[in-house]
């Protein structure tokens, strides 16, 4: 307990540090002198600034091992730091106190310091760990929009391409399609110009040939005989009185125009001649060849009593140009005797 008494006459008084902004002062047995004579007060060496040195260390070593394990976790902490009067206007047992208020307030400063560069130092880890994250997501999704320009070009690539080996191929298949109908076509014209040529060749054989219309027949009218049975006063044709059924063949080669029946000339076909001339045969009893080509020889029909008769017979007629002429006479022309 501090005395209230005087302090003897001659006698040092060392008054302790103000207790507050460096903890209480307690000095060391090393920071006193033995008391020599009377009793004195020794003076403290460098204790204040030996004890605040030691609590700015341990203050920073505090500070450094937890602000750095836990600058992460933590929010920041503010520090206060004294301004310079009040530094400057501190009590007088600071000033006077032999240079320990500075090494306090330099410690002060440092332990600041260091706590800031702490937290600057976390907060600066913060940002260049975010900023290489970023830059590794920025690297990602660069890679990846890379990846999927790359796979839309691979596959507007394909496409193209199998585009155009489907209009290749339709166009082999046109090509094909137009060369199998026309090979067609031309087998076709050929196969027609072939028949054509074969019945102009037949048609041609016979020209040059010519045959009786009948056989074993009695000539009974001939052209010009006029008379009552007949409706123009004359006769127009040639008749070969034969017996009913016997065959009636074509003179000439040539392409029958009508078969039919025809009034007076009963069942009557109709030939006509490469050169145009018709051979008309009237009265038949049945006909055999009703249209198209036929050769000279070739039967047609058969003789008969149809139409305006008074017997079996086949009633020859020749035209040309719409106007009859001899029968006889142009048999007899293509070296027919009748």
């Amino acid at each position: 307990m501090a005395s209230n008494l005087p302090a003897p006459e001659g006698t040092e008084i060392q008054e302790p540090p103000t207790a507050g902004a460096w903890g209480e002062w307690n000095p060391t047995e090393d920071s006193v002198r033995p008391v020599r004579g009377k009793h004195r007060v020794a003076k403290q060496r460098g204790g204040l600034a030996r004890s605040s040195t030691v609590l700015g260390v341990g203050v920073i070593a505090a500070v450094g091992a937890g602000g750095i394990a836990t600058a992460q976790d933590r929010p920041q902490v503010a520090i206060s730091m004294p301004s310079l009067p009040d530094l400057v206007s501190g009590d007088k047992s600071q000033q006077n106190d032999g240079g320990s208020g500075a090494a306090a307030r330099a410690a002060g400063e440092r332990t600041g310091i260091m706590t800031q560069q702490s937290v600057h130092g976390a907060d600066a880890g913060e940002v260049l760990r975010n900023r290489i994250l970023q830059q590794a997501e920025s690297q990602q999704d660069a890679a990846g929009a890379k990846a999927r320009a790359e796979a839309e070009q691979a596959a507007q690539q394909a496409a193209a391409q199998e585009a155009k080996e489907k209009l290749e191929a339709a166009r082999k298949a046109a090509e094909e399609a137009k060369a199998q109908a026309e090979a067609k076509a031309a087998e076709e014209a050929a196969e027609k110009a072939a028949a054509q040529k074969a019945e102009q060749e037949r048609l041609a054989k016979p020209a040059g040939s010519y045959s009786l219309p009948t056989s074993a027949y009695t000539l009974t009218s001939h052209y010009g005989d006029s008379g009552s049975m007949w409706s123009s006063g004359h006769h127009t044709g040639l008749d070969f009185a034969a017996p009913t059924g016997t065959p009636v063949k074509a003179v000439s080669g040539g392409k029958i125009t009508s078969a039919g029946w025809s009034g007076a000339y009963g069942y009557r076909i109709v030939l006509e001649l490469p050169d145009g001339t018709e051979i008309w045969y009237c009265h038949l009893s049945s006909m055999s060849v009703t249209s198209g080509t036929v050769g000279a020889g070739e039967t047609i029909g058969r003789v008969g009593a149809t139409g305006n008769v008074t017997g079996p017979h086949l009633h020859l007629e020749v035209r040309k140009g719409g106007s009859t002429m001899d029968p006889l006479a142009w048999l007899n022309s293509k070296g027919l005797n009748v």
